[in-house]
């Protein structure tokens, strides 16, 4: 891999070609306890938004992952975020930070409505994001009600999440 802390970094959209980076990647950063996650049965059934979803390369390497995909929260159309991966090599630069925002400001110039994730929160609610709007959301499988969180809902989301 090319030194990827003295390589200029560029967040682009995801392409087709950028498959195999991209799983090394998640494999890299997640390993395979990622398919057991809650996050992992929404994307089974999500339809995933390359339009909404960017990389980050450094010297010709995936360094950073952003993938939006569309949902319903009961009946309200909305953006699931995930993953979003980050090299541990790079994961105390901001570029996590850099591509949370960069995929929200897309969503929003596309004027998407709400955008749900699961994490961390200290880490998301710099972006907008916050637990209380998601109350009444229900993820398919258990999930920590304090690591879900929105932002740009119009007010409280309740419902199942489901395509």
């Amino acid at each position: 891999m090319a030194d990827i802390h003295e390589t200029e970094t560029v967040i682009r959209p995801e392409t087709p070609a950028d498959a195999a980076g991209i799983q090394a990647l998640l494999d890299h950063a997640f390993g395979p306890g990622r398919f057991v996650k809650v996050s992992e049965r929404v994307r089974e059934f999500a339809r995933f938004r390359p339009d909404l979803s960017f990389c980050a390369e450094a010297g010709g390497e995936i360094v950073g992952l952003v993938r939006l995909w569309d949902i319903h929260i009961g009946a309200i159309p909305a953006l699931f975020l995930g993953p979003l991966a980050v090299h541990t090599g790079r994961r105390l630069d901001g570029l996590g930070g850099r591509l949370v925002a960069h995929a929200g400001a897309a969503a929003d110039a596309l004027g998407e409505g709400p955008i749900l994730l699961v994490g961390d929160p200290p880490f998301f609610e710099r972006f907008g994001y916050a637990v209380p709007p998601t109350a009444g959301v229900r993820l398919p499988g258990p999930v920590d009600p304090k690591r879900v969180l929105a932002r740009g809902a119009a007010g409280p989301l309740a419902g199942p999440v489901r395509p």
